[in-house]
């Protein structure tokens, strides 16, 4: 498969990226920042400088073009105000949605939060509220697209190493996951076609991810219906 991650130089890009190149797959990361391109090549990745934030449609359908699928990995990062919430993880996720449907390319696979789809509580800062209400906004708008979507709404993520095992379910998601067992469920959510359509909670938990996947997929029917 070509596999196209935007935010290609991030924590959990870059891990999907390593796992998707080494077992053969042709994988483009999509970087802001010329500095990092060294890095995906190291990682088996081909780099491609575009500003998210400031590129046309055209120029990101462009990169696309030939994919079998994109995965939305980027996002403002820790230290970014609130204005980055918004032009990066909406509105990016928004252009990145529209390009595919310019490109031609069905499969996409969002990397979202923990709360997003509700409101964020009363004691949320204020970056951490505009978080949620951009990841929130970005999912909707992909939802609402005639795509083969999944969002992914991971727990606290953390770098400890991964386990292999994992809790994937529609309910809200509690606790920890690593950052070695999302990319790990996304390489799994990529290769299932019947994932598209879900929306689903990721964290700690003691199914094997491709079996956790696999069921979360087989379960879809029990799901109420969403607009692909």
């Amino acid at each position: 498969m070509k596999i196209v991650i935007a935010g290609g130089h991030g924590q959990i890009a870059r891990r999907l990226g390593r796992l998707l190149a080494a077992r053969g797959d042709s994988v483009v990361g999509i970087v802001r920042n010329p500095g990092h391109v060294s890095d995906l090549q190291a990682d088996g990745m081909e780099p491609v400088v575009c500003d998210l934030e400031k590129a046309p449609c055209d120029d990101v359908a462009e990169i696309l073009s030939g994919a079998d699928a994109v995965v939305f990995a980027a996002g403002a990062g820790p230290g970014s105000g609130v204005a980055r919430k918004h032009t990066v993880d909406h509105q990016a996720a928004v252009l990145l949605a529209d390009a595919a449907l310019r490109a031609g390319v069905r499969r996409y696979v969002m990397v979202s939060t923990r709360g997003a789809g509700s409101s964020p509580p009363a004691h949320a800062d204020e970056v951490w509220a505009a978080y949620v209400h951009a990841k929130t906004a970005a999912d909707e708008h992909l939802m609402a697209r005639d795509l083969d979507w999944t969002v992914l709404r991971p727990a606290a993520l953390t770098n400890e190493p991964g386990t292999g095992t994992v809790r994937l379910t529609a309910e809200r998601s509690i606790g920890e996951v690593t950052r070695d067992d999302v990319a790990l469920v996304l390489v799994a959510l990529l290769d299932t076609p019947a994932a598209a359509g879900l929306v689903l909670e990721l964290a700690e938990g003691p199914d094997p991810v491709r079996e956790a996947v696999s069921h979360a997929a087989k379960a879809r029917t029990g799901q109420p219906e969403q607009h692909r």
